[in-house]
């Protein structure tokens, strides 16, 4: 190996293990154990918040943007070593962001300076909690014909309508969201734009789900004044911003069905011996689940290289979802009955299940498992529409 990234490997391992807290190299128990900072943070542990300032001063939580935009600037091999360093520890994801995996890349190749620096070094440190107002309700797998609207009033627009499925809407500060400034065209009438979800009229309603949490909101924009300095991209080219975006979205979702930590319960199942037949299946488990992290590493290495198919990410997008189903499947099976119960501590009120359960929306959010075939279809098997 390169002597500098030896170097590299050495001081890194050294500054985790002297600031990563030891409470955050246990594993998650739940989704509230999740870092997402914002403007109103939650945190179930204190050292959450020591973990997140500790790696967002650094711009480690975001190693490889800019360090102008709050970033760490690594190298992809840098960023490599940082990730295989952080799971020798076993460290937690410092902090969950859909402006990391999702608006984050989109403003740095659409947005203005300005943006960038305004939005960007907030998402690296934490400061502040994203969501997205893509899909509609009558506009989900065919983005493209969603109706919420933004009038053109001079110095900012009028944004009126409604988008579902807002994942932490009711959580988040600020929101990403695609609007129709052109009626006259489908996908060449829609503009991508920012704004406060302070803003007047601006409101919210969570949905609730089989699994019983609810990270799902339906949000409504009722004449909110937006400013056309937050319009990402130029008017009516927000498919563009949209495409992009949906590319890492689907990379982040996909990143679900990567293979698992020494600490998963799967392998620790398969080594306390259960029946032969689940073992052998989580045996086969594991082994697509170790092709596709390997096939994930090189996908990335490709996207960030600009060398990344377009219809990549969708193919990653439907095996990812699958094996993170898979996995759900068997650690239920490896629970037995137990994994059935719903409300005691001693299940940690139904955590295995409640997982489970949330499984099954993998296959709709960010694009449906039949959307994403039928891209893997025309675009790379060159199929006929």
């Amino acid at each position: 190996m390169d002597i500098d990234l030896e170097t590299f490997r050495a001081e890194t391992r050294a500054w985790l293990e002297e600031n990563c807290p030891p409470a955050m190299r246990t594993p998650m128990r739940s989704e509230k154990d999740a870092t997402w900072g914002g403007r109103n943070p939650v945190f179930a542990h204190p050292d959450q918040k020591l973990w997140m300032d500790r790696m967002g001063a650094r711009g480690w939580t975001v190693p490889d943007w800019p360090s102008e935009y709050g970033g760490g600037g690594l190298s992809p091999a840098e960023t490599k070593i940082l990730r295989e360093e952080m799971a020798r520890l076993k460290c937690r994801n410092p902090l969950n962001s859909f402006g990391i995996s999702m608006l984050g890349p989109a403003l740095l190749k659409y947005g203005t300076e300005a943006q960038k620096l305004e939005h960007l070094p907030r998402i690296a440190r934490g400061e502040m909690r994203w969501c997205q107002g893509y899909s509609e309700p009558n506009a989900g797998s065919d983005l493209a014909g969603l109706q919420a609207s933004a009038e053109d009033a001079g110095d900012h627009y009028i944004v009126n309508g409604q988008k579902v499925w807002t994942s932490y809407a009711d959580q988040a500060d600020w929101i990403f969201c695609l609007v129709r400034t052109d009626k006259t065209s489908k996908q060449g009438g829609i503009s991508f734009v920012l704004f406060d979800m302070a803003s007047e009229g601006v409101s919210t309603k969570p949905i609730l789900l089989i699994s019983g949490n609810s990270p799902f909101c339906e949000t409504f924009f009722d004449n909110v004044k937006v400013p056309k300095a937050n319009r990402v991209h130029d008017e009516n080219k927000g498919w563009d911003v949209a495409k992009y975006l949906l590319g890492h979205e689907r990379e982040m979702i996909s990143g679900m069905g990567l293979a698992s930590r020494g600490e998963d319960p799967l392998i620790e199942s398969a080594r306390r011996g259960v029946d032969p037949i689940l073992r052998a299946q989580i045996a086969l488990f594991e082994v697509r689940s170790k092709a596709f992290s390997a096939m994930s590493e090189r996908f990335i290495d490709e996207l960030k290289a600009g060398r990344a198919h377009p219809a990549q990410p969708s193919m990653m997008k439907y095996y990812g979802t699958e094996l993170n189903k898979a996995r759900h499947e068997l650690l239920m099976a490896a629970g037995g009955s137990d994994t059935l119960e719903w409300e005691s501590e001693a299940s940690n009120h139904g955590a295995a299940p409640r997982a489970w359960l949330r499984t099954k929306a993998n296959s709709i959010e960010g694009g449906t498992s039949e959307i994403q075939l039928n891209i893997i279809a025309k675009r790379i098997l060159d199929l006929p529409s």
